[in-house]
C-alpha cells in the first residue's frame, strides 16, 4: 500500500476543496492515486460539496434544545432561505442543538461530535447534507445556559418548525419555585427580549465601551446647546439614565404591560410565589446577524453572461 503523505493530502485538498479527513480517506481507498481518490470523493458527494464551500451562507435557522435546568441554542446558516424550509435541513438543526446541549458551545467540538443516531462525526454528515441538499452550510454558533435549581426558559419568534425559527432566546432564572411559575415568566420575559433586545443583563454586565461612546456623543450634542457646563452636567445624567434603561434588561420598561420594569416584574412574580426568582442570564441569537448578505443583481448576471 503507498504511502500517504501528508504532501499528497494536501494536494488532493487543494485540486478536490475537500476537507482533510475526507482526503486521507479518499487516498486510502485508491491506495494514494491522486485522479482515483478525486474520483472517489466525486462519487461521495465530496468533491462537489467543497465546491460548494466558497459560497456565502447567511440565511438558515437558529434551533433550540431545553432540558428543564439547561438548554442550548445553535445557528446553522445556508444559501437560501429556501432550504430552511427543507425538512431534512430542520431535523439537521434540531439535532444538532441537542448535540450542543451535550458538548457545549465549542463549533469545532460540536463538528468532531458524532452525530445523532448515527456512527460518524456531524462534519461528515454536514459535508453529505451539502452534497444532497446542493447548498453550502455552516455550523456558525452556540451557546448554552443553565441554572443549579429552577429553569431555563426558551422561547422561539417566528417559528418554521418546532423548536427553531429566525430568533431564539433562553432565559436563565434560578429559584425554587415551581415549573408552573416559571415556565410562563421565563416565557414573557424571553418573547420582551426577542422584540427589546437588551445589551446586557445589568449595567456591571455592559461593554463600557459601549456607555462611553454614547457619552462622547451626548456630549457632543449636549455642547451645541450653549448652556453652561453645569447644566450640560446634569443634561448627560439624565440622558444617560434613559439610555441604560433602554439597553439594559432589568431596567428596560417591559412590553407586554408597556410601564414594568422588567426588574419589577421579576420581584412580583418572586412575592406571589413565596421565595425568591434570579434572572441569572439570557441568550438572544437571531439568525445571521452580523453576516453579510449576497445581494443578487440579476441585470448583472445577464450582462456578465452576454460578455457585456
Amino acid at each position: 500500500m503507498a504511502q500517504i503523505t501528508a504532501a499528497l493530502v494536501k494536494e488532493l485538498r487543494e485540486t478536490s476543496g475537500a476537507g482533510m479527513m475526507d482526503c486521507k480517506k479518499a487516498l486510502a481507498e485508491t491506495d494514494g492515486n491522486l485522479e482515483a481518490a478525486v474520483d472517489w470523493l466525486r462519487t461521495k458527494g465530496l468533491a462537489a460539496a467543497a465546491k460548494k464551500s466558497g459560497r456565502v451562507a447567511a440565511e438558515g435557522l437558529v434551533g433550540v434544545k431545553a432540558a428543564g435546568t439547561k438548554a442550548a441554542v445553535i445557528e446553522i446558516n445556508s444559501e437560501t432561505d429556501f432550504v430552511a424550509r427543507n425538512e431534512k435541513f430542520q431535523k439537521f438543526v434540531g439535532d444538532l442543538a441537542g448535540v450542543a446541549l451535550e458538548v457545549g458551545t465549542d463549533v469545532e467540538a460540536i463538528a468532531a461530535a458524532t452525530y445523532p443516531g448515527s456512527s460518524k462525526p456531524v462534519s461528515e454528515v454536514l459535508t453529505d447534507n451539502i452534497a444532497t441538499i446542493g447548498e453550502n452550510m455552516t455550523i456558525r454558533r452556540a451557546a448554552v445556559a443553565e441554572v443549579e435549581s429552577g429553569l431555563v426558559a426558551s422561547y422561539i419568534h417566528s417559528a418554521v418548525a418546532d423548536g427553531m425559527g429566525k430568533i431564539a432566546v433562553l432565559v436563565a432564572l434560578k429559584s425554587d419555585a415551581g415549573e408552573d411559575v416559571l415556565a410562563p415568566l421565563g416565557k414573557q420575559l424571553a418573547m420582551h427580549i426577542a422584540a427589546a433586545n437588551p445589551a446586557s443583563l445589568s449595567e456591571a454586565d455592559l461593554d463600557q465601551e459601549i456607555v462611553e461612546r454614547e457619552k462622547q456623543v451626548q456630549i457632543e450634542k449636549a455642547k451645541e446647546s450653549g448652556k453652561p457646563m453645569e447644566i450640560i452636567e446634569k443634561m448627560i445624567v439624565g440622558r444617560m439614565r434613559k439610555f441604560l434603561e433602554e439597553i439594559v434588561l432589568l431596567k428596560q420598561t417591559f412590553v407586554i404591560d408597556g410601564e414594568s420594569k422588567i426588574e419589577d416584574v421579576i420581584a412580583k412574580a418572586a412575592k406571589d410565589a413565596g421565595t425568591a426568582i434570579e434572572l441569572v442570564s439570557f441568550v438572544r441569537m437571531e439568525m445571521g446577524e452580523g453576516l453579510e448578505k449576497k445581494e443578487d443583481d440579476f441585470a448583472a448576471e445577464v450582462a456578465a453572461a452576454a460578455g457585456v
